[in-house]
């Protein structure tokens, strides 16, 4: 029963999250902003970090005693942000080889996983939730159904875990695709290489000297910019090999 209704939280909790970061990323680039790892509306590292803020709270006392300071609860949230986002990042790195977040531009990072600015703003963010959010669904467990709680538990558990299948098929198909292009392009860029070595080698004495002595490439203005890239690299290629 108290996994059921746990569950159930955790997914309440990971919608929320996925509604905040939406809108906090829709109004820093002025574009709707779908966040999220998996597929579905949620973000599971917040769902997962306040619940276990909730088992962690309600399994020490002295921690929702009124008289605890609210800097303690600050500092516990802040240090358990940190270690849960640093932790994810890394795993989804490994996993994907990629992020879905980067504190690189922010001071006082580690790297780029987490910083202290972000840090600071989930403290403030885990008070408010311990002062207010958990007491308030923590109080409507009674109101539900045990039966009920738990049939609905298991529905989203299907719809969390064909979410999450999919999302891990889909995005190793990607990463396959990807890997496929890159070797693709290794292949098309070592024929290029060759054939660049091939002609540099055939240069003339003054072909290679008038060739040193450009400083800029100037492509003709009748050209596409891709293909005025393409001959300003061939030419620095060329340059390269003298």
């Amino acid at each position: 029963m108290i996994i059921a209704q746990y569950f159930i939280e955790f997914i309440f909790y990971s919608f929320l999250g996925w509604i905040w970061e939406s809108i906090y990323c829709t109004v820093k680039e002025k574009k709707w902003a779908d966040r999220g790892f998996l597929f579905g509306p949620i973000c599971p590292i917040y769902g997962s970090c306040v619940v276990v803020t909730s088992i962690v709270f309600s399994l020490i006392p002295a921690l929702s005693d009124p008289a605890f300071p609210i800097w303690g609860t600050f500092i516990i949230c802040y240090l358990g942000s940190a270690v849960a986002e640093f932790g994810t990042s890394w795993v989804l790195e490994k996993r994907f080889h990629a992020r879905w977040w980067d504190y690189s531009h922010m001071p006082l990072n580690i790297q780029g996983r987490i910083c202290v600015p972000i840090s600071c703003a989930f403290g403030i963010a885990g008070v408010l939730i311990v002062k207010y959010l958990i007491p308030f669904v923590t109080d409507t467990r009674s109101f539900f159904n045990p039966y009920v709680t738990i049939f609905f538990s298991l529905i989203l558990a299907m719809i969390f875990g064909a979410d999450f299948a999919l999302t891990e098929a889909s995005l190793s198909a990607l990463l396959k695709n990807v890997e496929e292009i890159h070797q693709e392009f290794n292949e098309r860029a070592q024929g290029n290489y060759e054939k660049i070595a091939y002609y540099s080698a055939r240069l003339s004495l003054n072909q290679k000297r008038i060739l040193g002595n450009m400083k800029k490439y100037i492509p003709e203005k009748r050209l596409s910019i891709e293909l005025a890239e393409s001959k300003r690299k061939l030419i620095e290629h060329m340059k390269s090999r003298l």
